[in-house]
């Protein structure tokens, strides 16, 4: 049995960069930066960021285009890829690993602050049917409310 599945939240690094192929799908890629935050033996704080290449195809690209800026704090799941090619200026192949997006949460509120309870919506579909759903409403369930 196999298994590639990555789970990420972060912040974007830079805006979406949105484009349609030869055969008009819609892509999407934008940049997520997460951060790992612990104390040395010193007792001193240190905290590492990593930096994570998001890939968004047809709808989920559009959404992605649309409500995503830099900054906006993300939820996402998908595939990790790596792609290679040959560098003809350096005469060297290159690599590249990036996520290939299946589902997304925006964690931000629509006024761009981020939440401070948990998210309950989710922009997720399979592979070919992206959908977007309503906006977050005033009801939002509140963590202290979840009985277990």
């Amino acid at each position: 049995m196999n298994l590639n599945k990555a789970m990420i939240i972060g912040n974007l690094t830079r805006d979406p960069e949105s484009r349609n192929t030869p055969s008009g799908q819609t892509v999407t890629n934008f940049a997520v930066a997460t951060n790992f935050t612990w104390t040395d033996q010193s007792g001193q704080k240190q905290e590492r960021v990593e930096y994570h290449n998001i890939v968004t195809w047809r709808k989920l690209a559009e959404i992605s285009a649309q409500y995503l800026k830099k900054g906006s704090k993300v939820y996402i799941e998908g595939r990790m890829q790596t792609r290679s090619w040959d560098d003809a200026a350096t005469n060297t192949k290159k690599y590249k690993t990036e996520i290939i997006a299946d589902s997304m949460i925006m964690l931000d509120k629509a006024d761009g602050s981020a939440r401070t309870n948990a998210p309950t919506q989710a922009q997720s579909a399979p592979a070919d049917d992206y959908s977007q759903e309503a906006p977050a409403s005033a009801d939002e369930i509140n963590v202290e409310d979840i009985p277990f």
